[in-house]
Protein backbone atom coordinates (compact mmCIF):
# COMPACT_ATOMS: atom_id res chain seq x y z
CA UNK A 1 0.00 0.00 0.00
CA UNK A 2 0.90 3.28 -1.07
CA UNK A 3 1.59 5.14 2.73
CA UNK A 4 2.68 8.50 0.77
CA UNK A 5 0.43 11.85 2.77
CA UNK A 6 -0.74 14.66 0.31
CA UNK A 7 0.93 17.88 1.89
CA UNK A 8 0.48 21.52 0.96
CA UNK A 9 2.43 23.84 2.45
CA UNK A 10 3.33 27.88 2.22
CA UNK A 11 6.87 29.32 1.59
CA UNK A 12 8.32 30.40 4.32
CA UNK A 13 7.95 27.66 6.31
CA UNK A 14 8.95 23.82 6.58
CA UNK A 15 7.86 20.94 4.56
CA UNK A 16 7.34 18.64 6.90
CA UNK A 17 7.82 15.79 5.02
CA UNK A 18 10.36 13.91 7.19
CA UNK A 19 7.49 13.43 9.98
CA UNK A 20 5.97 10.01 10.19
CA UNK A 21 2.49 10.88 8.50
CA UNK A 22 2.42 6.30 8.35
CA UNK A 23 1.32 6.60 11.82
CA UNK A 24 -0.86 8.54 13.48
CA UNK A 25 0.77 11.15 15.43
CA UNK A 26 0.46 10.22 18.87
CA UNK A 27 2.33 7.03 18.19
CA UNK A 28 5.62 9.86 16.67
CA UNK A 29 8.31 9.17 18.31
CA UNK A 30 10.74 11.71 16.49
CA UNK A 31 13.08 14.14 18.49
CA UNK A 32 11.26 17.42 17.30
CA UNK A 33 7.91 16.43 19.54
CA UNK A 34 8.38 19.17 22.15
CA UNK A 35 5.41 19.65 25.31
CA UNK A 36 4.16 23.23 24.84
CA UNK A 37 1.21 24.54 27.14
CA UNK A 38 -2.26 23.78 25.81
CA UNK A 39 -5.96 23.62 26.23
CA UNK A 40 -8.71 20.45 26.16
CA UNK A 41 -8.42 19.16 22.50
CA UNK A 42 -11.33 17.19 21.04
CA UNK A 43 -8.42 15.63 18.62
CA UNK A 44 -5.15 14.48 18.50
CA UNK A 45 -2.80 17.50 19.01
CA UNK A 46 1.51 17.50 18.79
CA UNK A 47 3.66 19.71 18.60
CA UNK A 48 6.87 19.69 16.52
CA UNK A 49 10.02 22.29 17.02
CA UNK A 50 12.11 23.11 13.32
CA UNK A 51 14.51 25.92 12.87
CA UNK A 52 11.87 27.85 11.50
CA UNK A 53 9.74 27.84 14.40
CA UNK A 54 7.20 26.09 16.81
CA UNK A 55 4.08 24.33 14.87
CA UNK A 56 1.11 22.57 16.21
CA UNK A 57 -0.05 19.08 14.12
CA UNK A 58 -3.76 18.19 14.63
CA UNK A 59 -5.55 15.61 13.40
CA UNK A 60 -8.79 15.21 12.48
CA UNK A 61 -11.15 13.65 9.60
CA UNK A 62 -9.90 15.51 6.12
CA UNK A 63 -13.18 17.33 5.29
CA UNK A 64 -12.76 19.23 8.85
CA UNK A 65 -9.18 19.60 8.13
CA UNK A 66 -9.90 21.54 5.09
CA UNK A 67 -12.32 23.53 6.47
CA UNK A 68 -10.67 25.14 9.51
CA UNK A 69 -7.47 25.25 7.05
CA UNK A 70 -9.56 27.22 4.44
CA UNK A 71 -11.39 29.38 7.03
CA UNK A 72 -7.90 30.33 9.29
CA UNK A 73 -6.80 31.53 5.34
CA UNK A 74 -9.94 33.84 5.01
CA UNK A 75 -9.50 35.50 8.10
CA UNK A 76 -5.78 36.42 7.50
CA UNK A 77 -6.19 39.57 5.72
CA UNK A 78 -8.83 40.00 8.73
CA UNK A 79 -7.46 39.90 12.07
CA UNK A 80 -4.13 39.33 13.84
CA UNK A 81 -5.80 37.63 16.53
CA UNK A 82 -6.20 34.35 15.36
CA UNK A 83 -3.42 30.99 14.86
CA UNK A 84 -2.06 31.24 11.42
CA UNK A 85 -2.64 28.22 9.00
CA UNK A 86 0.69 26.83 7.50
CA UNK A 87 0.16 23.42 6.26
CA UNK A 88 -2.31 20.80 5.14
CA UNK A 89 -2.06 16.98 5.15
CA UNK A 90 -3.90 14.03 3.39
CA UNK A 91 -4.00 10.66 4.06
CA UNK A 92 -5.66 9.24 0.71
CA UNK A 93 -5.19 5.12 1.81
CA UNK A 94 -7.46 6.03 4.71
CA UNK A 95 -11.57 7.25 4.48
CA UNK A 96 -12.04 10.76 4.56
CA UNK A 97 -14.42 10.03 8.02
CA UNK A 98 -11.49 8.74 9.39
CA UNK A 99 -10.03 10.60 12.27
CA UNK A 100 -6.19 10.12 11.13
CA UNK A 101 -7.37 10.67 7.78
CA UNK A 102 -6.25 14.46 7.74
CA UNK A 103 -4.14 17.14 9.62
CA UNK A 104 -4.31 21.08 9.95
CA UNK A 105 -0.64 22.60 11.10
CA UNK A 106 -0.49 26.00 12.53
CA UNK A 107 1.79 27.92 14.31
CA UNK A 108 2.21 28.10 17.95
CA UNK A 109 1.55 31.27 19.28
CA UNK A 110 4.52 31.98 21.22
CA UNK A 111 4.36 33.19 24.69
CA UNK A 112 0.67 32.51 24.96
CA UNK A 113 -1.10 30.73 27.78
CA UNK A 114 -4.25 28.56 28.20
CA UNK A 115 -7.09 29.67 30.00
CA UNK A 116 -6.75 27.46 32.87
CA UNK A 117 -2.62 28.84 33.29
CA UNK A 118 -5.07 32.28 33.56
CA UNK A 119 -8.01 31.52 36.37
CA UNK A 120 -5.95 28.99 38.34
CA UNK A 121 -3.38 31.70 38.95
CA UNK A 122 -3.94 32.96 42.56
CA UNK A 123 -3.93 36.57 40.59
CA UNK A 124 -6.91 35.78 38.66
CA UNK A 125 -9.31 37.79 40.86
CA UNK A 126 -7.90 41.48 39.52
CA UNK A 127 -7.12 39.58 35.95
CA UNK A 128 -10.46 38.93 35.73
CA UNK A 129 -11.68 42.14 33.91
CA UNK A 130 -9.05 41.95 31.49
CA UNK A 131 -9.57 38.74 30.36
CA UNK A 132 -13.38 39.56 30.02
CA UNK A 133 -11.89 42.81 28.00
CA UNK A 134 -9.89 40.16 25.56
CA UNK A 135 -12.53 38.02 24.47
CA UNK A 136 -15.26 40.01 24.32
CA UNK A 137 -12.69 41.95 21.92
CA UNK A 138 -11.58 39.23 19.58
CA UNK A 139 -15.58 38.52 19.40
CA UNK A 140 -16.49 41.49 18.22
CA UNK A 141 -13.82 41.29 15.94
CA UNK A 142 -14.60 38.12 14.58
CA UNK A 143 -17.97 39.36 13.88
CA UNK A 144 -17.10 42.75 12.64
CA UNK A 145 -15.55 40.49 9.73
CA UNK A 146 -18.90 37.99 9.28
CA UNK A 147 -16.86 35.47 10.83
CA UNK A 148 -19.21 32.86 13.00
CA UNK A 149 -17.49 30.94 15.39
CA UNK A 150 -19.86 27.92 16.15
CA UNK A 151 -18.27 26.47 19.24
CA UNK A 152 -16.63 29.75 21.67
CA UNK A 153 -14.89 28.82 24.66
CA UNK A 154 -12.08 29.38 26.43
CA UNK A 155 -10.27 26.33 25.66
CA UNK A 156 -10.21 27.31 21.70
CA UNK A 157 -8.48 30.55 22.55
CA UNK A 158 -4.57 31.59 23.84
CA UNK A 159 -4.12 34.26 25.86
CA UNK A 160 -1.09 35.95 26.20
CA UNK A 161 0.20 39.44 27.92
CA UNK A 162 -0.28 42.60 25.93
CA UNK A 163 1.69 45.02 27.85
CA UNK A 164 -0.94 45.81 31.06
CA UNK A 165 -3.82 43.75 28.93
CA UNK A 166 -4.07 40.61 27.84
CA UNK A 167 -4.52 39.91 24.10
CA UNK A 168 -6.68 36.57 22.86
CA UNK A 169 -6.10 34.51 19.86
CA UNK A 170 -8.14 31.77 18.48
CA UNK A 171 -6.97 28.69 17.85
CA UNK A 172 -9.67 26.59 16.70
CA UNK A 173 -11.62 27.14 13.75
CA UNK A 174 -13.25 23.48 13.13
CA UNK A 175 -17.60 24.98 13.15
CA UNK A 176 -16.79 28.52 12.08
CA UNK A 177 -18.59 29.72 8.63
CA UNK A 178 -18.10 33.22 7.20
CA UNK A 179 -20.81 35.41 5.76
CA UNK A 180 -20.61 38.69 4.04
CA UNK A 181 -22.45 40.07 7.43
CA UNK A 182 -23.91 38.66 10.59
CA UNK A 183 -27.35 39.15 11.10
CA UNK A 184 -28.05 39.85 15.39
CA UNK A 185 -29.88 36.50 15.84
CA UNK A 186 -25.97 34.79 14.11
CA UNK A 187 -24.30 36.74 16.61
CA UNK A 188 -26.47 35.81 19.73
CA UNK A 189 -26.21 32.37 19.14
CA UNK A 190 -22.34 32.47 19.05
CA UNK A 191 -23.02 34.40 22.08
CA UNK A 192 -25.57 31.86 24.04
CA UNK A 193 -22.59 28.79 22.65
CA UNK A 194 -20.03 30.49 24.41
CA UNK A 195 -21.70 31.04 27.95
CA UNK A 196 -23.02 27.52 27.87
CA UNK A 197 -19.00 26.65 27.16
CA UNK A 198 -17.55 29.35 29.22
CA UNK A 199 -20.07 28.32 32.02
CA UNK A 200 -19.15 23.98 31.66
CA UNK A 201 -15.00 24.99 31.60
CA UNK A 202 -15.14 27.50 34.57
CA UNK A 203 -17.11 24.84 36.76
CA UNK A 204 -14.15 22.30 35.65
CA UNK A 205 -12.10 24.39 37.29
CA UNK A 206 -14.00 25.27 40.73
CA UNK A 207 -13.60 21.10 40.52
CA UNK A 208 -9.96 21.28 39.93
CA UNK A 209 -9.57 23.51 43.02
CA UNK A 210 -11.37 21.54 45.12
CA UNK A 211 -14.36 24.18 45.35
CA UNK A 212 -18.05 23.35 45.08
CA UNK A 213 -20.00 24.84 41.72
CA UNK A 214 -21.63 27.46 44.20
CA UNK A 215 -18.12 28.83 44.24
CA UNK A 216 -17.45 28.63 40.52
CA UNK A 217 -17.31 31.69 38.63
CA UNK A 218 -20.27 30.69 36.30
CA UNK A 219 -21.34 34.32 35.42
CA UNK A 220 -18.06 35.04 33.83
CA UNK A 221 -19.91 34.28 30.41
CA UNK A 222 -22.85 36.56 30.47
CA UNK A 223 -20.09 38.86 31.95
CA UNK A 224 -18.81 38.65 28.59
CA UNK A 225 -21.54 39.04 26.88
CA UNK A 226 -22.20 41.87 28.64
CA UNK A 227 -19.02 43.29 27.77
CA UNK A 228 -19.78 42.27 23.83
CA UNK A 229 -22.73 43.87 23.48
CA UNK A 230 -21.28 47.33 25.63
CA UNK A 231 -18.23 47.23 22.91
CA UNK A 232 -20.10 46.29 19.74
CA UNK A 233 -23.09 49.13 20.68
CA UNK A 234 -19.75 51.78 20.93
CA UNK A 235 -18.57 50.48 17.23
CA UNK A 236 -21.70 49.98 15.19
CA UNK A 237 -23.82 52.57 16.93
CA UNK A 238 -24.51 55.70 14.34
CA UNK A 239 -24.42 59.32 16.10
CA UNK A 240 -26.30 62.68 15.23
CA UNK A 241 -24.88 65.29 15.90
CA UNK A 242 -25.57 68.97 14.71
CA UNK A 243 -24.23 70.48 11.28
CA UNK A 244 -21.25 72.33 11.79
CA UNK A 245 -20.13 70.43 14.82
CA UNK A 246 -17.04 68.85 13.16
CA UNK A 247 -15.00 68.34 16.12
CA UNK A 248 -17.58 65.72 16.75
CA UNK A 249 -16.45 63.25 14.34
CA UNK A 250 -12.85 63.73 15.59
CA UNK A 251 -14.27 62.63 18.32
CA UNK A 252 -15.22 59.71 17.00
CA UNK A 253 -12.59 58.51 15.35
CA UNK A 254 -10.40 59.21 18.35
CA UNK A 255 -12.54 57.25 20.45
CA UNK A 256 -12.47 54.07 17.90
CA UNK A 257 -8.97 54.49 17.85
CA UNK A 258 -8.58 54.71 21.47
CA UNK A 259 -10.18 51.21 21.23
CA UNK A 260 -7.82 49.73 19.23
CA UNK A 261 -10.00 49.25 15.94
CA UNK A 262 -9.02 50.85 12.51
CA UNK A 263 -11.42 53.41 10.93
CA UNK A 264 -12.28 52.54 7.27
CA UNK A 265 -15.09 54.75 6.26
CA UNK A 266 -17.00 57.64 7.36
CA UNK A 267 -20.33 57.81 6.14
CA UNK A 268 -22.04 61.38 6.60
CA UNK A 269 -25.88 61.82 5.96
CA UNK A 270 -27.86 64.99 6.83
CA UNK A 271 -30.89 64.47 8.98
CA UNK A 272 -34.02 66.91 10.16
CA UNK A 273 -33.90 68.55 6.80
CA UNK A 274 -29.82 69.38 6.90
CA UNK A 275 -29.95 71.06 10.50
CA UNK A 276 -27.93 67.32 12.17
CA UNK A 277 -25.66 64.72 10.56
CA UNK A 278 -25.81 61.02 10.96
CA UNK A 279 -22.09 60.11 11.51
CA UNK A 280 -22.06 56.15 10.58
CA UNK A 281 -18.15 54.59 10.53
CA UNK A 282 -17.27 51.31 9.31
CA UNK A 283 -14.14 49.63 11.25
CA UNK A 284 -11.97 47.21 10.33
CA UNK A 285 -9.51 45.13 12.52
CA UNK A 286 -8.59 45.81 16.11
CA UNK A 287 -4.79 46.82 15.33
CA UNK A 288 -4.95 50.96 14.79
CA UNK A 289 -1.60 50.91 16.97
CA UNK A 290 0.20 48.17 16.02
CA UNK A 291 -0.72 49.61 12.52
CA UNK A 292 0.68 52.98 13.23
CA UNK A 293 3.82 51.42 15.04
CA UNK A 294 4.78 49.12 12.36
CA UNK A 295 4.45 52.12 9.70
CA UNK A 296 6.66 54.03 11.34
CA UNK A 297 9.30 52.52 13.29
CA UNK A 298 9.16 48.92 11.57
CA UNK A 299 8.36 47.33 15.01
CA UNK A 300 5.45 44.56 14.31
CA UNK A 301 4.13 43.88 18.04
CA UNK A 302 0.66 43.54 19.42
CA UNK A 303 -1.83 46.04 20.10
CA UNK A 304 -1.25 47.66 23.31
CA UNK A 305 2.13 47.14 23.03
CA UNK A 306 2.14 49.01 20.66
CA UNK A 307 0.32 51.43 22.47
CA UNK A 308 2.70 51.68 25.50
CA UNK A 309 5.91 51.67 22.92
CA UNK A 310 4.03 54.61 20.72
CA UNK A 311 4.07 56.47 23.99
CA UNK A 312 7.83 55.80 24.69
CA UNK A 313 8.72 57.15 21.19
CA UNK A 314 6.32 60.22 21.58
CA UNK A 315 8.02 60.64 24.86
CA UNK A 316 12.02 60.75 22.79
CA UNK A 317 10.21 63.06 20.56
CA UNK A 318 9.03 65.84 22.96
CA UNK A 319 12.45 65.60 24.86
CA UNK A 320 14.37 65.75 22.30
CA UNK A 321 12.09 68.61 20.53
CA UNK A 322 11.66 66.65 16.94
CA UNK A 323 8.13 68.01 16.58
CA UNK A 324 8.35 68.63 12.86
CA UNK A 325 7.07 65.74 10.53
CA UNK A 326 10.78 65.47 9.58
CA UNK A 327 12.34 65.24 13.14
CA UNK A 328 9.70 62.63 14.19
CA UNK A 329 10.92 60.59 11.10
CA UNK A 330 14.25 61.41 11.67
CA UNK A 331 13.76 60.80 15.51
CA UNK A 332 12.18 57.63 15.23
CA UNK A 333 14.83 55.88 13.31
CA UNK A 334 17.19 57.00 16.10
CA UNK A 335 14.50 56.09 18.74
CA UNK A 336 15.08 52.82 17.21
CA UNK A 337 18.45 52.15 17.16
CA UNK A 338 19.54 54.06 20.14
CA UNK A 339 16.71 53.20 22.65
CA UNK A 340 14.68 50.18 21.80
CA UNK A 341 17.03 48.17 19.67
CA UNK A 342 19.26 48.23 22.34
CA UNK A 343 16.98 47.90 25.38
CA UNK A 344 15.48 44.70 23.51
CA UNK A 345 18.92 43.16 23.28
CA UNK A 346 19.86 43.61 26.87
CA UNK A 347 16.11 42.17 27.86
CA UNK A 348 16.89 39.13 25.75
CA UNK A 349 20.49 38.69 27.30
CA UNK A 350 19.00 39.11 31.09
CA UNK A 351 15.35 37.16 30.30
CA UNK A 352 16.16 34.80 27.54
CA UNK A 353 12.53 33.06 28.50
CA UNK A 354 10.58 36.00 28.03
CA UNK A 355 8.59 38.22 25.38
CA UNK A 356 11.40 40.61 25.07
CA UNK A 357 8.79 43.27 23.72
CA UNK A 358 6.54 42.35 26.92
CA UNK A 359 9.47 42.86 29.37
CA UNK A 360 9.88 45.88 27.49
CA UNK A 361 6.48 47.42 28.05
CA UNK A 362 6.82 45.89 31.77
CA UNK A 363 9.81 48.09 32.32
CA UNK A 364 8.53 51.56 30.58
CA UNK A 365 5.52 50.59 33.25
CA UNK A 366 8.20 50.42 36.02
CA UNK A 367 10.25 53.31 34.79
CA UNK A 368 6.97 55.37 34.67
CA UNK A 369 6.22 54.68 38.57
CA UNK A 370 9.69 55.53 39.57
CA UNK A 371 9.47 58.67 37.96
CA UNK A 372 6.40 59.93 39.52
CA UNK A 373 7.40 58.68 42.84
CA UNK A 374 10.97 60.55 42.27
CA UNK A 375 8.88 63.89 40.68
CA UNK A 376 11.46 63.98 38.00
CA UNK A 377 12.80 62.57 34.65
CA UNK A 378 14.50 59.09 35.28
CA UNK A 379 17.18 58.20 32.44
CA UNK A 380 17.00 54.52 30.86
CA UNK A 381 20.41 53.92 32.07
CA UNK A 382 18.91 54.31 35.57
CA UNK A 383 15.65 52.84 35.70
CA UNK A 384 17.06 49.71 34.00
CA UNK A 385 19.90 49.19 36.57
CA UNK A 386 17.66 49.72 39.34
CA UNK A 387 14.83 47.05 37.09
CA UNK A 388 17.48 44.73 37.11
CA UNK A 389 18.75 45.07 40.44
CA UNK A 390 15.37 44.93 42.54
CA UNK A 391 14.70 41.52 40.11
CA UNK A 392 12.50 42.88 37.75
CA UNK A 393 8.99 44.57 39.57
CA UNK A 394 6.24 44.17 37.39
CA UNK A 395 7.72 41.58 35.13
CA UNK A 396 4.26 39.45 33.69
CA UNK A 397 4.98 35.72 34.31
CA UNK A 398 6.60 33.32 31.60
CA UNK A 399 4.38 30.76 29.55
CA UNK A 400 6.24 27.10 29.61
CA UNK A 401 7.40 27.53 26.71
CA UNK A 402 10.12 26.11 24.56
CA UNK A 403 12.56 27.57 22.33
CA UNK A 404 12.68 26.25 18.56
CA UNK A 405 15.59 23.85 17.93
Amino acid sequence: MNLTPYIHTRSGDPDFVDLDWAEPILDWTTDRLVDMPSGIHRHPVVFVAYREGIYAIKELPVRLARHEFDMLRAMEDETRHMARAVGLVERPWLQPDVEASGAIITRFVRHAFPYRELVLDLGFGHRRDALLDAFAGLLVELHLAGFYWGDCSLSNILYRWDASSIEAVMIDAETSRIFEELSAGQRNEDLAIMEMNVAGEMADVAIEKGASLDEADLNLGSDISARYHSLWDELTTSLVVTAGDHFRIRQRIDRLHGLGFAVEDIDLVPVDNGSNVKISVTVGGRQYHSEQLRQITGIDVAENQARTILSDLAYHETKFGMNSDTGKAVGAIRWRSTVFEPLILRISELLPDHDPYQAYCDYLEFRLVMATERERDVSNDEAFSVWEAEDYPGLKPVSEDVPPT
